[in-house]
């Protein structure tokens, strides 16, 4: 199982690296691990560098990926992200990844990531899977893509795109993504519509979703688990 995970990651880095121009800078240097110090550090990318002569091959590594999260809540699944804020080493490299577990029946739902291409892989488990295209013309909705995937199975999500995972097996499903950005960040559209702080306007809610306020302070008062 250990030399499945390994090379499922390395599968995973190699194709979103051929991909990463799209998104992060290119470094100017070997590396530029962060550090939260800006003493005798110097600013790239958003973190300050840590100083060429105190990194070590820690700087580099981060443990634990083959631990399953805990996936019992409201959603039925949890990311576990490996981005630039905890492998520091990752800062101006342009990639990042995530495991991602599901309970049978659970869902990583609707949401995009703005800066990152994402590419997955399924480890275990069968996932309907599916992204959404940008708004088209006049008249047109907008293009639905989805695809049920098996174990060994490849699916990528276009930068921004609002995207999901849904387990439709019986069992428990895994999955790693890789992304084309140190920092991909994630914008969860049920979160943040009906959940954000403070709320929005409900009379905005009404209107854009064409439902009665009721409906709209009712999904305002609820509580949006986020699964990150």
């Amino acid at each position: 199982m250990a030399l499945k995970y390994f090379v499922l990651t390395i599968a995973i880095l190699a194709v979103v690296t051929s991909i990463s121009h799209a998104s992060d800078p290119s470094p100017l240097q070997d590396f530029c691990v962060a550090v939260e110090d800006s003493k005798s550090a110097v600013f790239v990318n958003g973190k300050f560098c840590k100083d060429p002569k105190d990194v070590t091959a820690d700087d580099f590594f981060r443990p634990g990926l083959n631990v399953p999260g805990n996936t019992s809540n409201q959603l039925g699944s949890v990311v576990i992200a490996v981005n630039v804020n905890n492998l520091p080493g990752l800062n101006t490299l342009g990639i990042s990844l995530a495991r991602i577990d599901f309970a049978p029946y659970g869902l990583n739902p609707p949401h995009t990531h703005p800066r990152g291409t994402e590419v997955l892989v399924v480890l275990e488990g069968t996932l309907y899977v599916g992204f959404v295209l940008s708004n088209p013309g006049p008249n047109m909705k907008n293009k639905l893509f989805t695809k049920i995937l098996h174990p060994g199975d490849v699916f990528v999500f276009p930068i921004g795109l609002i995207h999901f995972q849904f387990n439709v097996g019986k069992t428990k499903a895994v999955a790693f993504a890789g992304l084309s950005s140190q920092n991909p960040v994630v914008i969860t559209i049920a979160n943040a519509i009906f959940g954000s702080d403070p709320p929005i306007n409900d009379d905005v809610l009404a209107k854009a979703f064409q439902v009665d306020k009721k409906v709209v302070d009712y999904l305002q008062s609820q509580f949006w688990w986020d699964n990150n």
